[in-house]
């Protein structure tokens, strides 16, 4: 096994990303207001033994600006430790509020 990297790797982030956005409800309601079916040639979302056929939700602006997404989450949620410390929850939540 390779030695860790002192960071999470991009490939890591997109991946949590792409969860995200697989279980969002976002996705969901493009799909279901679509009738789960494709809007190009109409083929139908089926389950049925042997006639498997799945919808996917595309971006229609795409998303071309990954390294953009991976700056902004390093610099606000994966940052420095050195610009995190630990609390209890308490104290979090009391932080959270002076904050707002």
């Amino acid at each position: 096994m390779g030695k860790k990297l002192p960071y999470t790797p991009n490939s890591k982030i997109k991946a949590a990303l792409r969860q995200l956005f697989l279980r969002s409800r976002e996705r969901g309601k493009a799909i279901k207001r679509d009738g789960y079916t494709c809007q190009e040639c109409g083929v139908k979302q089926s389950r049925a033994k042997g006639k498997e056929v799945f919808v996917e939700v595309h971006h229609k602006q795409n998303i071309l600006n990954w390294q953009e997404m991976y700056d902004v989450i390093r610099q606000y949620l994966l940052c420095d430790p050195d610009h995190m410390k630990t609390l209890c929850k308490k104290c979090h939540t009391k932080h959270r509020m002076e904050a707002k």
